[in-house]
């Protein structure tokens, strides 16, 4: 069987990849393909996880064993064949290529192509620039979606927050009427 992702970028609008590769091959060769496809290098941490349909992470598939003891099966990408954990159209995978700062590419299994098979990984569709391998903490903090706490945030130019008082709040644990007169709150 060929299988064919799709993977995106939240960071750039125009940038997608598709990468056929057959179902026996590694999720190191996948890495591999990713990495040749967008020009990165191969010398930084990364990790692929299994997400679920609202793209939480589940089971991490590491490019080496971290040592760290754990009760759940630690998959590395050399000893781990996609069809080990990839069944199903749709699966949604993450790949974190910067560790630091956990940015990640969107990868989505869009087809399963039966009776077919690939000797090595295909970029079959390139479009846009990848965003960068690494950027630094202070790239990042600029990047980071700030929402300014300004008299509009709750929506409201007339929201005044000396309106809150301790109605409704009596009888919750720990929280009694008077305990608002308090310099705490």
């Amino acid at each position: 069987m060929v299988y064919r992702f799709l993977i995106v970028s939240n960071e750039v609008d125009n940038f997608v990849r598709e990468i056929k590769i057959d179902s026996e091959a590694t999720f190191l060769e996948l890495h591999r393909a990713i990495l040749q496809s967008v020009g990165y290098k191969s010398d930084e941490m990364c990790s692929f996880y299994m997400c679920d349909d609202d793209w939480n992470k589940q089971t991490e598939i590491t490019i080496v064993d971290m040592g760290q003891p754990s009760d759940e099966d630690i998959y590395i990408m050399n000893d781990t064949r996609l069809d080990e954990l990839i069944e199903d159209e749709d699966q949604h995978l993450l790949y974190v290529f910067d560790y630091m700062t956990e940015r990640a590419f969107f990868i989505d299994l869009r087809e399963i192509i039966p009776g077919k098979s690939l000797s090595a990984p295909l970029c079959s569709r390139s479009e846009g620039t990848p965003p960068p391998q690494t950027i630094d903490f202070k790239e990042m903090e600029k990047k980071t979606f700030f929402t300014d706490m300004d008299e509009n945030f709750y929506g409201d130019s007339e929201y005044d927050v000396d309106e809150l008082d301790s109605d409704g709040y009596s009888g919750i644990d720990g929280i009694s009427d008077s305990s608002f007169d308090d310099d705490r709150y």
